[in-house]
């Protein structure tokens, strides 16, 4: 068990999948043992696993203007965590080129106008962002490259730098199916057989070191700008 002391780094890892035995669930607790070794106390926000409820309303937005307003408890105690994190991992399906309702709406009613943004000052100002990001497309599927710049171009620079963040990263992690799937140029939708045994065991263990280095380069990262 790794041993931290009273000025130790907060890692908030956020996991939005509805199922706990989810390929998303295990790479995010692979992902805090990886910063636990690391050293980060690990603040795990399981989004379905504690009821969040993506739905932005009225409490929360009861002026979208006054930026000192006050939000509902359950916003105000989602920004607590986030103000006491010094790196924020989301891990996540992508759905359609992006991330799953239950995450974005997360984004929507915590990261609100007056919290995360809308501020001459940055509140998030110095925290670091990672996205890891888990994809049923295979490795030559011709739109990996579109879905790379697509989550960039809307997770790094419309969220993470539009909040402050000094760094934000996306760690896309093709191949997640165990039937490989792509599209081909006439947007035909083609499914492999199931990958199995030695296989299978392989294909996976890839993924976690995919997984793993994705995180490794993200805490390099934090060194060399320290």
């Amino acid at each position: 068990m790794p041993q931290h002391s009273s000025d130790a780094r907060t890692a908030l890892v956020v996991v939005a999948h509805h199922r706990s035995d989810s390929l998303t669930a295990h790479t995010a607790r692979r992902a805090a043992a990886r910063l636990e070794a690391a050293g980060y106390r690990i603040d795990l926000l399981d989004l379905h696993a504690e009821g969040f409820d993506p739905r932005m309303n009225v409490e929360d937005q009861p002026d979208w203007g006054n930026r000192e307003k006050t939000y509902s408890d359950e916003a105000h105690a989602h920004m607590q965590r986030i103000l006491n994190a010094d790196v924020v991992v989301a891990v996540f399906p992508v759905y359609w080129m992006s991330v799953p309702a239950v995450l974005k709406g997360w984004i929507d009613r915590v990261w609100n106008y007056g919290f995360a943004y809308g501020r001459s000052k940055p509140r998030l100002a110095g925290k670091r962002m990672l996205w890891l990001a888990l994809a049923g497309a295979t490795a030559d599927d011709p739109v990996a490259g579109a879905m790379q710049s697509a989550l960039e171009a809307n997770l790094s620079d419309g969220i993470a730098y539009y909040c402050g963040f000094d760094r934000s990263s996306v760690g896309l992690l093709l191949d997640a199916e165990e039937r490989p799937q792509r599209v081909d140029a006439e947007g035909r939708l083609l499914v492999g057989e199931a990958a199995a045994g030695a296989e299978r065991e392989a294909q996976y263990a890839d993924f976690d070191r995919r997984a793993e280095k994705f995180v490794d380069e993200f805490l390099a990262d934090e060194l060399v700008a320290a």
